[in-house]
């Protein structure tokens, strides 16, 4: 086997507690009554052991899609034999997050007659998690949920720190709420169906937790990212747990996103802008992110903010690792008007996620509007 070297990697938060129990990692999100634990491991969706200790409620609704139903759902409904099971198999892609769908979710619940003790298990990727996880935090004022991850970007990103939403045709998860899952369980086996475009598109968001606040891990994707890409089950499995406690250090701080929290948008909101720009699913979440945070590192470099040294290294990572490094020309003054309806935006201000070098995000809105303007028509025209 490979030697992946794991040296000088940041540890720095005590608000993190690592158990690890032979072939299970595992890190806990600390929010006082709210706190659950994030299970890193090989076959975990087959275990029933693990399941039933982390899954109490006797009821439950799993919601997945047609492309992860054929291949997981049978396998977690027969670890899950001792409970009363109802499915809900949706469409895939980035349009199935809908009010529309939201609604035959709480058609499912109630068509199973399921109460406030019951759960709902999301099987698949961030569609699938934020649109199970939202119908939870709505349904009957809010019941369970558990996280069970099918994608790297969502073992990484989305079903970690209690986000859920669904789309609006004038931004993307514009109607959504905060709502914890009792658990997220990521079995790394999964990723072995995963395509590779879907790969990519979840390293974008571990490229970015190097970015936002760890250099260490980010030197180490430079060295490793091969590996990751060839599934190397050491080297994601060490992405994968590293971005969870950077995640978790972030979340244990700032649960609703009213400061630091936000640092883990960089990229995003020029790439949510090109997602509604292109319609949503064109290019996949990951692709966005990845083009939006070379126009992040760009601006920032325009502001003097990041070294010229540092902006290849950022560019020089995203583009060895398969992703979009140039975004789409879908104009500037389009791409300003969506970024107008972000989430971030505050007092009539737009909030950007930038960078002060490598490791160090800011959320300011104290820039140059000439700065914001530059970037954009390099990026967009």
């Amino acid at each position: 086997m490979s030697r992946i070297d794991l040296t000088n990697t940041r540890q720095e938060s005590t608000e993190v507690a690592i158990v690890e129990h032979a072939c299970i990692e595992q890190l806990r999100i600390e929010l006082g009554e709210r706190s659950y634990p994030i299970l890193i491991g090989k076959g975990l969706l087959s275990d029933a052991k693990l399941l039933s200790q982390h899954i109490s409620a006797r009821n439950v609704l799993i919601v997945t899609n047609e492309v992860v139903a054929p291949l997981y759902l049978s396998t977690l409904k027969n670890a899950l034999a001792d409970k009363r099971v109802t499915e809900l198999v949706l469409p895939d892609g980035e349009h199935t997050k809908s009010l529309e769908t939201l609604s035959k979710v709480f058609d499912a619940l109630v068509g199973a007659r399921l109460n406030r003790d019951a759960a709902v298990i999301a099987l698949g990727g961030g569609v699938v998690g934020d649109l199970a996880g939202f119908a939870a935090a709505c349904y009957q004022r809010g019941i369970d949920y558990i996280q069970i991850p099918t994608t790297l970007l969502s073992q990484v990103d989305s079903a970690v720190g209690g986000k859920t939403a669904v789309n609006h045709p004038g931004g993307k998860n514009l109607i959504g709420a905060f709502h914890q899952p009792r658990c997220v369980i990521a079995d790394t086996d999964v990723l072995n169906t995963l395509p590779d475009r879907e790969l990519r598109a979840g390293l974008a968001e571990v490229i970015k937790y190097g970015l936002v606040r760890d250099p260490a891990f980010f030197a180490w994707l430079e060295i490793n990212t091969t590996k990751i890409l060839s599934r190397d089950p050491q080297a994601l499995t060490y992405a994968i747990k590293r971005s969870c406690e950077i995640k978790a250090e972030v979340v244990g701080i700032d649960e609703r996103e009213q400061g630091l929290r936000a640092i883990l948008n960089l990229g995003h909101t020029f790439g949510h802008a090109i997602e509604n720009a292109l319609g949503y699913g064109e290019w996949l979440h990951g692709e966005a992110v990845a083009a939006g945070m070379v126009l992040a590192a760009e601006m920032s470099r325009r502001l003097g903010w990041l070294s010229e040294a540092d902006y290849q290294r950022a560019v020089k990572l995203l583009d060895a690792s398969g992703l979009p490094i140039k975004a789409p020309r879908i104009g500037a003054e389009k791409a300003l008007e969506l970024m107008g309806m972000d989430k971030k935006v505050l007092a009539g201000k737009l909030r950007l996620v930038l960078l002060q070098g490598l490791g160090n995000a800011v959320i300011t809105a104290d820039y140059p509007a000439d700065a914001l303007h530059a970037t954009l028509h390099y990026g967009f025209d």
